[in-house]
């Protein structure tokens, strides 16, 4: 069994108190939360914007989620979707003024299609083998939008400048503090929409395909079916984090969608906890912020230290975010039985 495999199957035995994970995900979620809003007051542009791409990172991360934690699947091939979203909302915005907003949910059909379509020959294959057949996705994807036919509409090698909007109505607040609350809002709504799709008939078809394939047909599941939707489902949701992103940093071109962020997705998933959307964010925050914190330490060595670092939370927490917030759910709960003696 491969190195990715143990990591899904590994995975569900983090759900030892159901109960107790759901109220831990609620009260986690419900924190973070009221951070987001208050940080854009205390802080500057700079960090605003690193806090909008975390944002927008956390929601690939999330998608990835849904498609690996949720029904299995493993895909190395995000940031194929992440550029047909980001392009997708250039194209839109520089060629036919359509509004930024508009242009989101334009963005999420596109790749909800692309996705679906990709997951029907992707049918016959699992584990290790559709891991790579989305790692070629992703490594064709960056030369496809270089070609000559398409340079008119991506710009080839030089890509495309997209404008970045002002916030609407007048209001006093900057163009990076809108599009972090414009994110924000699309993010949460979402969210909200993911943990009620993993709630639902369709997620529990999911995790049923997840935990054993051959089980889930016999118990009526159609399996190709929700495989396919659960690609179009985290592709579509990856667009939208791709047109966020091109709409964020005002710029989309093939050499930013490079395997290299596809892999960048994949370990925010492993860091965050596979199958827990909260981490999602967690491991956004790992992945944006701990390079630049390795480079801190030592310039030269910067690989190698983000290296150490990551090997460092594998072997101490292997099941990720997530283990360390039940770890501390359950200390906080020793700790109140024993001031209650």
């Amino acid at each position: 069994m491969s190195a990715a495999e143990d990591v899904v199957t590994e995975a569900p035995a983090v759900e030892a108190v159901p109960k107790r994970a759901m109220t831990l995900g609620t009260g986690t979620s419900l924190l973070v939360l009221a951070v987001l809003l208050i940080v854009p007051v205390f802080v500057k542009n700079f960090i605003i914007f690193q806090m909008t791409m975390l944002l927008i990172y956390g929601l690939a991360v999330l998608a990835l989620n849904i498609l690996t934690g949720g029904s299995g699947q493993f895909s190395l091939g995000q940031s194929a979707f992440y550029a047909v979203g980001a392009y997708t909302s250039a194209v839109l915005m520089e060629y036919f003024n359509v509004n930024y907003a508009l242009t989101i949910p334009i963005s999420a059909a596109v790749c909800f299609a692309f996705g679906y379509l990709f997951g029907k020959p992707a049918l016959r294959l699992s584990g290790v083998y559709l891991a790579l057949a989305t790692f070629a996705l992703a490594t064709a994807m960056p030369q496809l939008l270089k070609l000559n036919f398409l340079e008119h509409w991506t710009g080839g090698v030089q890509g495309l400048v997209v404008t970045k909007p002002d916030a609407p109505f007048g209001l006093p607040m900057s163009q990076d503090t809108w599009l972090y609350y414009f994110s924000l809002a699309v993010v949460l709504a979402i969210y909200i929409f993911s943990v009620n799709l993993l709630r639902s008939r369709s997620g529990r078809a999911f995790m049923a395909i997840r935990d054993n394939e051959i089980a889930a047909s016999s118990m009526g599941v159609n399996v190709a079916l929700y495989k396919t939707l659960a690609f179009g489902v985290s592709a579509g949701i990856t667009g939208v984090a791709g047109s966020l992103g091109a709409i964020a940093v005002q710029f989309v071109a093939p050499d930013s969608y490079t395997i290299t962020l596809a892999i960048s997705l994949f370990l925010g998933m492993v860091v965050g906890g596979v199958g827990w959307l909260p981490g999602s964010f967690v491991g956004a925050a790992f992945i944006i912020f701990v390079p630049n914190m390795a480079e801190g330490i030592s310039k030269g060595l910067s690989g190698a230290v983000f290296g150490v670092l990551l090997f460092a939370v594998i072997y101490l927490v292997p099941h990720g975010a997530r283990q360390i917030a039940i770890m501390g759910q359950q200390l906080v709960g020793r700790l109140k039985e024993l001031t209650t003696r």
